[in-house]
Order: structure tokens, then C-alpha cells, then sequence
């Protein structure tokens, strides 16, 4: 995910990292070239056909509702992955003052508390494909992790884990039936946040939106060259690329956002969020805390 302040006007132009530019530029440039060809077929070679602008211009409306809805869409998608996981976060440390409440300080509160941890670095990897071996290794040891991994669900199972502790806590006593109450439903929470997020990366918007903005926009910006001829002169490449910056760029935008949880600029920042439920659970174990991770190149990972 980006972070940084709001650029001056003369970055507002420069900046790459996390535009869509480096992606849209051929599209860029090809509309650009084609738009150019045209001019100069009908000047020197043979007068081209001519669309009206007016025609264009209601052309233009449909494909920005097209690409309106699109990007709303996406965009829905991606606040809701935002959302999910700030709810893990806020489950993370509602459990751990559950704990403290219901089953004091001690090895019960260690057990859940670094197996959730483990949970949801099992989860990032599930979701966008990370390595966390090592640092599932860390937090809950070494036969455990391989345990863990070995399970086609890993995260599932570091959840199944923490239920079973819990259940052995009941029979012996360790929580009360109202604490055990309170604690299964808290753990039932992040399965429940598991199953919306996998909802999220398995379930892309249906391809025929996608489908038809590419086409409208393709088609779009093939024709916009025929209908500049009389009005923008030598000046039409120019007023094509920016047409094509503008629909192209919404388009590529919307691509990005319907996907918040794969390894690109403006995505969610998994780790970043796994880091903060550390820093939650590190605290309530009086252990010492990890520092929090920071944007590189105004990334946040």
C-alpha cells in the first residue's frame, strides 16, 4: 500500500511508483501513433472519414459509466479486505485481554496467543503466496510449524490447535464454562474472516465486465482519431494519449484494486498488519516487541 504525504504539483507528474503509467504506457503511445497516422494519411494522403465529436462524446459517457461501475466494484472489494483484516487486528488483541480474564497469565495464554500469530501468518501465505516458514517457526517452534504446514488448511489447523486447547482447559478446569463460552465464540471470529477473505481472492468480479471495458476502451480510443481531424489539428495525438491515459488508466486502476491481496504497490499490506498482531501479542506476554514496519520507497508491505 502507498503511504506518503500529498506530492507538490511538479511530483504530482513525476511519480511512478504505484501509478499505472509504466503499465498503460504502450496503450499510451499507441493511441498516440495511431491517432498521428490518421492526421497524417488525411492531410497528404487521402481526406479520412469523419465521426462527429457529438457521437463521440456520448460514446465517451457510456464507457465512463462502464468504467465507473467497475471501479466502484473494485474498489468495495478492496475496502472490504481492508476492513476483514482490521477486525483480525482488533480480534487479535480482544483475545488476549479474554485470556488474561478468563485464564490469567501462564502457558494456555502463550499457546493460543502465538498459534493465532501463526494463524494468520499461515493465512498471508495462503492468500498471496509469502514465505513464513521461518517466522511460523519462530512464534510456535520447530515440530509445531512442520505439524502446521504439513495440513493442506494450515491456518485451519493452527485454529483447530487453539480449540483443542481450549476444550483441554475446560476439563481441567483451567476456565470456567462462561470463559470457554467467551473464548470459542472469539475464536470463531478469524475462521469467519478466513472464509471472507479466501471469498475475496477466489471470486473476481465476472469476466464479462472486464471484458467488455477492455473492448469499449480499445474501441474507443481507435475511433477518437476520425472524430479530431477538423478540431484539435496537430494536436490530436496529444488529446488522443491523454484520452487513452484517462480510460486506459481507469481500466488498469481497477484491475489492480479488484485483486487487494496480491504482491503490487497498492494492495493490502498483510505484513505490515501481521507485524502490528505481533507487537499485540508481544505486549501482552511481556515479551519485547518487534518494531513496526515501515514504508520502503513509500511502500508498505
Amino acid at each position: 500500500m502507498i503511504v506518503r504525504d500529498t506530492p507538490s504539483r511538479w511530483e504530482i507528474f513525476l511519480i511512478l511508483n504505484g501509478s499505472v503509467v509504466p503499465r498503460i504506457l504502450p496503450n499510451i503511445t499507441g493511441a498516440a501513433l495511431w491517432a498521428l497516422l490518421v492526421l497524417v494519411l488525411d492531410r497528404y494522403v487521402v481526406a479520412m472519414p469523419q465521426i462527429s465529436i457529438a457521437a463521440m462524446g456520448v460514446f465517451g459517457l457510456s464507457l465512463s459509466l462502464f468504467l465507473s461501475f467497475r471501479n466502484n466494484a473494485a474498489y468495495d472489494r478492496w475496502w472490504e479486505a481492508r476492513r476483514i483484516w482490521g477486525r483480525m487486528v482488533s480480534d487479535v488483541r480482544s483475545l488476549a485481554q479474554e485470556l488474561r480474564i478468563f485464564a490469567g497469565k501462564g502457558p494456555d495464554e502463550e499457546f493460543i496467543l502465538t498459534r493465532i500469530l501463526a494463524f494468520h501468518h499461515l493465512h498471508r501465505a495462503q492468500l498471496r503466496g509469502d514465505e513464513v516458514a521461518e517466522t511460523v517457526r519462530h512464534w510456535v517452534g520447530p515440530e509445531d510449524a512442520e505439524a502446521l504446514m504439513q495440513n493442506a488448511n494450515a491456518p485451519n489447523a493452527a485454529l483447530q490447535d487453539i480449540a483443542t486447547r481450549l476444550r483441554q482447559m475446560a476439563e481441567d478446569g483451567r476456565i470456567d464454562g462462561f470463559g470457554q463460552r467467551a473464548l470459542a465464540e472469539r475464536l470463531a471470529a478469524f475462521p469467519a474472516a478466513q472464509a471472507g477473505n479466501e471469498r475475496l481472492l477466489t471470486t473476481p468480479l465476472p469476466f464479462v465486465y472486464s471484458l467488455l471495458v477492455w473492448r469499449t476502451t480499445y474501441l474507443y480510443c481507435l475511433l477518437l482519431p476520425f472524430a479530431l481531424l477538423d478540431s484539435a489539428g496537430w494536436f490530436e495525438p496529444l488529446v488522443a494519449a491523454v484520452v487513452a491515459y484517462v480510460f486506459f488508466g481507469l481500466a488498469e486502476v481497477t484491475h489492480e484494486l479488484e485483486h487487494p491481496f496480491r504482491k503490487q504497490a497498492n494492495s493490502v499490506p498483510l505484513s505490515a498488519m501481521c507485524r502490528v498482531m505481533e507487537i499485540s501479542v508481544c505486549n501482552a506476554l511481556g515479551r519485547d516487541a518487534p518494531p513496526r514496519l515501515e514504508p520502503v520507497n513509500h511502500v508498505l508491505d
